[in-house]
């Protein structure tokens, strides 16, 4: 087992816990914001453990790009790379949008421990981890629009 299909086997079962994180986040936000709920310790976890997955999907991610992937920045260096898609994919488009996501998630988090009003923590957490969500789920190698890896790997 090499260091390359450890990283890459964290990383594939990673995104679970992001995606369901992130689907919890998303959701308490969008309920709490329409039925006017208060901001519980439950609310602000569930955000501090969507965005703290993320956080630990981009440094294994990170790992992979600059240390050991063969699709990451050594098949960037080759040439005519963004011709292919899907060196173009891993090497550029998906390592951008996640770190845009994350991004996102981390702002919608500050954002929405700094406002006022419950009903605008939930709303702040609801738009800013609903739009790092949808980053993350156009940017997951599923094989509809961009190359199709498992979704599970063993």
């Amino acid at each position: 087992m090499t260091a390359y299909s450890v990283l890459l086997f964290l990383h594939s079962w990673g995104r679970w816990f992001v995606l369901g994180t992130g689907i919890m986040a998303v959701y308490r936000g969008y309920a709490g914001s329409s039925n006017r709920l208060p901001f519980t310790k439950a609310d602000n976890a569930m955000g501090a453990s969507f965005v703290g997955f993320m956080l630990l999907q981009l440094i294994i991610g990170l790992g992979l790009y600059f240390g050991l992937s063969p699709y990451g920045l050594k098949a960037m260096k080759v040439a005519g790379a963004m011709k292919d898609p899907t060196i173009r994919f891993f090497g550029m488009e998906h390592i951008a949008v996640m770190v845009v996501a994350v991004v996102i998630a981390q702002i919608g988090r500050t954002l929405s421990k700094k406002r006022l009003s419950d009903v605008q923590k939930h709303k702040t957490a609801f738009i800013y981890y609903g739009i790092a969500l949808l980053l993350v789920l156009l940017m997951i190698p599923w094989g509809i629009w961009n190359p199709a890896r498992p979704l599970f790997r063993f």
